[in-house]
């Protein structure tokens, strides 16, 4: 089985450690831990990794946040890939830092990137994996704040959250969303 598991960010080492990069850096440990590398393709760095007889592709689009739908609707279509078997990762400010939520569906919460892949789908009916990435920012400083910097007490705190989102992908992968989520939502 096939599955097209896309970490959202944007490229480019100004990006790189972003709070809207969450996707990205679950993708790279993952990547890291599995001992494979992403290398440019097209629309995206991708890698692939073998886990309990299923083919995990792994994307991170090279589009840019706001044409993340781009993406996602290339690999789908070129891997053929269903709904299904897609798994977004993104960062969410309406939960607290380091709290991690798997969802079927649901409302893209004014994200950009989620908006672009539900035009491009069609529909807001496909599986989610919201970081938080918490809300300590002014009103109208959500922009600087989700593209600032992780500081680095933020990052140490980060460790055991992108761990536990690296298993909910595994665990995506083999036993579902349904158990998955019942396994490790809060």
């Amino acid at each position: 089985m096939k599955y097209l598991i896309i970490g959202l960010g944007n490229p480019g080492e100004d990006y790189e450690w972003t709070r809207h990069n969450i996707g990205f850096m679950v993708l790279d440990e993952l990547a890291k831990t599995n001992e494979v590398s992403f290398a440019p393709n097209r629309h995206a760095d991708k890698t692939e990794i073998k886990y309990k007889g299923r083919t995990l592709h792994l994307v991170k689009p090279t589009t840019f946040m706001n044409l993340s739908g781009k993406a996602v609707n290339y690999w789908m279509q070129e891997l053929k890939v269903t709904v299904d078997n897609i798994l977004v990762l993104v960062d969410d400010v309406a939960l607290p830092l380091g709290k991690l939520r798997l969802r079927g569906k649901g409302s893209n919460g004014g994200h950009n990137g989620l908006k672009d892949i539900e035009a491009v789908l069609g529909s807001s009916k496909y599986p989610r994996l919201r970081f938080g990435i918490g809300d300590d920012y002014p009103k109208g400083g959500q922009i600087d704040y989700v593209l600032g910097e992780f500081t680095e007490g933020e990052l140490e705190t980060l460790k055991e959250p992108i761990q536990r989102a690296q298993d909910m992908i595994l665990s995506f992968s083999t036993i579902g969303l349904n158990m998955t989520m019942n396994q490790f939502n809060e």
